[in-house]
């Protein structure tokens, strides 16, 4: 069904069945997950779920055993911050082995790797993420039911009241078609270049932060010695488009809880910095980054 956006698409997955699941069975993620993820978590724990939230790794990758009262478990086909692929064959068996419904959010990653929705009964996709502009879409298997979140006209199968924007779900069918074309031709040729990015960036004093396996596109690192916003900044006056895992929050900048879920330090998750590369990043661009990175007062010159 289509949503407004990957967030809506995963609250309706995660409330949804979670608003439904049998006494005594619970809601099952990591530490690590997207927010929108850990939001609809909250949300049923402040309901009187029982919701687990497992630790991960210091790649940010989730430990697939999963415990024996799991109603629903949620997780990521990649970390959004750092590109980690997580062990979704295992997680989905092992939660399949519990009786267990298994939701795999898939904003992060259709554009490089096949989603594996053969494994989903559930399965989050976000527009943005496809290149699609707004919008997200929610797959759901045939048998599975939830409860949904708002109510009135029989849309979308009477699980999503109100009238479709037609012009994002036809948005999205047409990028989820580009990438399934494209995805193994385009990775391909992203590998070399975020490796490039991930060599500017530990050159650049960044202490590497999410590990293999990851998506191709990914090259994230942690500054101890400078903050986030700083480093944006900076790359942005030199034409680079850049993010951080760091988020500004009614004026105050909080660290990436991503970043802390894999042991990284206060300092090191305020100043972290993500680099992707897309289907159409050139060479060049690659190499103008990495200059960039060379000059950022926080550069190793010793």
């Amino acid at each position: 069904m289509f949503c407004a956006s990957g967030t809506e698409a995963v609250n309706l997955a995660l409330l949804g069945a979670g608003r439904r699941l049998a006494r005594g069975r619970s809601l099952v993620t990591w530490a690590a997950e997207h927010q929108a993820v850990l939001g609809a978590a909250r949300r049923l724990q402040v309901e009187g779920r029982i919701v687990h939230v497992l630790p991960v790794d210091a790649r940010g990758m989730a430990e697939p055993a999963v415990p024996e009262d799991a109603g629903l478990v949620s997780v990521g086909l990649a970390n959004n911050e750092v590109g980690t692929l997580q062990p979704v064959a295992e997680v989905a068996a092992a939660a399949r082995a519990l009786g267990a419904l298994v939701h795999i959010d898939c904003c992060q990653g259709p554009r490089w790797l096949a989603p594996p929705l053969e494994l989903a009964d559930l399965a989050s996709f976000s527009g943005a993420k496809l290149g699609a502009g707004p919008g997200g879409l929610l797959v759901v298997r045939g048998d599975t039911r939830l409860e949904p979140l708002a109510y009135g006209g029989p849309q979308e199968w009477g699980l999503r009241a109100g009238r479709e924007d037609v012009a994002s779900a036809v948005a999205v069918a047409a990028a989820l078609e580009v990438c399934a074309r494209r995805r193994t031709e385009r990775s391909a040729a992203a590998a070399p270049l975020a490796a490039r990015l991930r060599t500017a960036l530990a050159d650049a004093g960044g202490r590497p932060t999410g590990g293999e396996p990851r998506l191709p596109n990914f090259a994230t690192a942690a500054f101890a010695s400078a903050r986030g916003e700083d480093l944006l900044l900076a790359l942005d006056l030199a034409g680079v488009a850049a993010s951080s895992g760091s988020a500004c929050a009614s004026g105050s900048l909080d660290p990436s809880h991503v970043l802390l879920a894999m042991g990284l330090s206060l300092e090191e998750a305020l100043g972290s910095l993500r680099l992707t590369v897309g289907y159409e990043t050139t060479p060049a661009e690659v190499e103008q980054t990495a200059r960039s990175l060379h000059s950022l007062p926080i550069h190793a010159r010793g």
